[in-house]
């Protein structure tokens, strides 16, 4: 008699208002600005940006070469030092335990773990690693082979809206496993990330905006605030 392999378990985390009570990506544009990298015209731009994302229409790729510019003016050794200041003053304080405590419990069950996120892997890398989560989705950037830094652009499909769905069934198959070959949750804060909670088997909308609020009210979804 032979028995089937256990289903792979999938976890999946947005991060943004999800596992941090913040935009990292809004957020890290305030510190450049503050460290005089960027301007007050810079800040309102971002604004814009994000006001852009919270109504569903966002550019993408415009966004992007706005807000890396700074990045890529500096280059890396002055960005990583910045960087480290940021995750120090602005991240770290505000990892709460009940988010860390979230990711522990998939981590210790044995689940896979994956940060998915709309925002760059240079912001977000050691974001993820504070969270003691190897596998990380975000916005990947090209990088200039005159000079190995960035160049402001997007490298592959952005892990944004429908991308992400196609980020994690490209992170699935290079394992051999599909979305349907493994059992997935999914925790996002918003409308934007609809399409994967879709995918999920299990969606836990998580201090959800209010278009996804209704729809995880209307589907029986799991609500769960943990920033109130």
């Amino acid at each position: 008699m032979t028995t089937s392999a256990p289903q792979a378990r999938v976890a999946l985390f947005d991060l943004d208002h999800t596992l941090i009570p913040f935009d990292s990506d809004h957020s890290w544009g305030d510190y450049m600005t503050s460290l005089g990298w960027a301007d007050a015209a810079f800040k309102a731009r971002g604004d814009a940006f994000y006001q852009d994302y919270s109504n569903g229409t966002l550019d993408i790729h415009e966004y992007v070469r706005f807000s890396v510019a700074p990045v890529v003016q500096r280059g890396a050794q002055a960005s990583h030092a910045a960087h480290q200041g940021y995750m120090r003053e602005v991240v770290q304080p505000q990892i709460l335990p009940v988010a860390q405590d979230m990711v522990r419990q998939h981590l210790d069950a044995g689940d896979e773990v994956i940060i998915v996120t709309a925002t760059n892997v240079f912001v977000t890398q050691p974001i993820a690693a504070a969270f003691g989560v190897k596998h990380l989705i975000g916005i990947d950037l090209a990088i200039d082979p005159s000079t190995g830094w960035y160049n402001g652009e997007i490298a592959g499909v952005p892990s944004f809206k429908e991308g992400k769905v196609q980020r994690v069934g490209d992170w699935l198959a290079a394992r051999g496993w599909s979305w349907d070959s493994v059992h997935v949750t999914a925790y996002s804060d918003s409308k934007n990330d609809i399409p994967m909670l879709e995918k999920a088997n299990v969606a836990i909308a998580t201090n959800p905006d209010a278009t996804l609020r209704a729809l995880a009210q209307e589907r029986g979804w799991r609500i769960l605030d943990i920033f109130a």
